[in-house]
């Protein structure tokens, strides 16, 4: 067992020297991290013979991350997970067993042949599709729906476009899932996000020696990805240097390990995605021609959140489901938060969304929540609320009276006025109330009212 690899995810610092200590009996070689953010996906614990040890206290996101990750491995992860609370089915592709505090040795030690077993039988993999597959039936969304069914046969390199949060990754195992390499790892790797004179040995890997600190050979993502789908994510943010190795690698399909000679095959399909103008990169020098016609095959652009906010109540019903899924606990937006949040701008697009709806179930869990319970920069702006009038004589009666009953015949005065100023158009009708159509088709179902422009 003195080989085998443990990665313990643990927020609590005391909760993960407790987990060394065991693992260091059993002989096993422990890394520790407190988010599965912190490490560098694939894991070589996602390998045979080792585990990944879930820590009590993880936040929802970091759950979320450790599912999506587990389902890039064609084989399940073997998870130990200490927190009860946890559902060891939201966490994606996975092999979990459950194991107690305080550790014990005998517990553990079969607790870790357990997952073992578990990820060694035979199995299928889990349909990833719907976790994968952007939200919404806007005209966007849907063009980019039918570029990835169009691309996801063939092993043309795909090149997705767009601000950051906008779901580029999502978008790339889409492809990936509806490919036939679905079978097969799916690797991401941020360009951006190491250091220039380590990409190298990243992608290629690199044999034991190969420069000072190669204490031992690594495999590199290429190889990681062998048979699947490599995702090159922030593409433009690459150095030139790196960009004429990767030319290669492309042109040639095959590679080397840094410090090595034996030729590999790159047996890997390409998705790139990049915020940035690459065309602009290109006038400015940053940015090689012959590299960016060898990725942009099949451009896909996704639009920003602001420019398909009709997308938004489908999109925070799929997150608020997901968040359900790993917390066990739901909010409701209200219509009048919904229409507030349509109105917002939204500069980190879905990223933002989803954080924020992550922040309101962990506030408000269990209830709906209002246009009051937002962070006041996604409430509009007090000259955009609508002023009701008050009943009759301006004052509340002297016996009193029923104010959800009085505004909801509010409601439906201003939508009927409002249908019949635009002879029964919803989207016209939709611009005088300063909703989106979609909000007022919803309140038309909930009102019972009859339209033949309602699709």
């Amino acid at each position: 067992m003195g080989d085998r690899k443990v990665l313990v995810i643990e927020p609590d610092a005391a909760r993960a020297l407790e987990w060394q200590a065991a693992l260091r009996i059993l002989d096993c070689d422990a890394e520790t991290v407190a988010d599965p953010r912190d490490v560098d996906w694939p894991l070589p614990a996602a390998l045979a013979w080792s585990a990944v040890i879930v820590g009590a206290g993880l936040t929802a996101s970091a759950r979320q991350e450790l599912a999506e990750r587990s389902c890039a491995y064609a084989a399940p992860l073997p998870l130990l997970v200490s927190d009860p609370e946890v559902e060891l089915a939201s966490l994606g592709n996975a092999a979990g067993v459950r194991v107690a505090l305080p550790v014990r040795e005998r517990t553990l030690r079969e607790a870790l042949a357990e997952a073992a077993r578990l990820a060694a039988r035979p199995h299928v993999v889990p349909p990833l599709l719907s976790m994968f597959r952007p939200s919404g039936s806007s005209q966007a969304v849907r063009a980019v729906h039918r570029l990835v069914e169009q691309v996801a046969p063939f092993d043309t390199n795909v090149l997705v476009l767009g601000e950051s949060g906008t779901g580029k990754e999502m978008v790339a195992r889409h492809v990936h899932e509806l490919s036939a390499r679905s079978g097969k790892p799916f690797v991401p790797v941020n360009c951006g996000a190491i250091p220039a004179d380590l990409l190298e040995s990243e992608l290629f890997g690199h044999e034991k020696g190969a420069f000072t600190g190669a204490i031992a050979a690594r495999v590199g993502r290429f190889e990681l990805a062998a048979g699947g789908t490599l995702f090159l994510d922030e593409i433009g943010d690459m150095s030139l240097h790196m960009q004429v190795k990767l030319l290669r690698v492309l042109q040639e399909r095959t590679f080397e390990r840094v410090g090595g000679n034996r030729t590999i095959r790159a047996d890997v399909r390409i998705i790139a995605a990049t915020h940035r103008d690459l065309e602009a990169a290109l006038a400015a020098g940053q940015f090689r021609e012959d590299l960016y016609y060898r990725l942009n095959v099949f451009p896909i652009q996704m639009p920003r959140l602001a420019d398909r906010t009709e997308d938004l109540a489908a999109l925070s019903e799929q997150l608020l489901t997901r968040l359900e899924r790993l917390t066990g606990t739901r909010i409701a937006l209200t219509p009048r938060a919904l229409a507030a949040l349509e109105s917002y701008g939204w500069p980190g697009n879905v990223r933002e969304l989803a954080n924020l709806l992550e922040r309101l179930v962990i506030l408000h869990g269990g209830r709906s929540v209002d246009v009051e319970d937002l962070p006041e920069r996604y409430r509009p702006a007090p000259s955009a609320v609508t002023r009701l009038p008050a009943p009759a004589g301006g004052a509340i009666p002297l016996d009193g009276f029923d104010l959800k009953d009085h505004l909801t015949q509010l409601e439906l005065r201003f939508i009927r006025e409002a249908l019949a100023r635009a002879d029964g158009a919803v989207a016209g009708a939709a611009r005088l109330l300063g909703m989106q159509r979609t909000t007022l088709v919803e309140k038309l179902k909930k009102h019972r009212l009859a339209t033949a422009d309602v699709a």
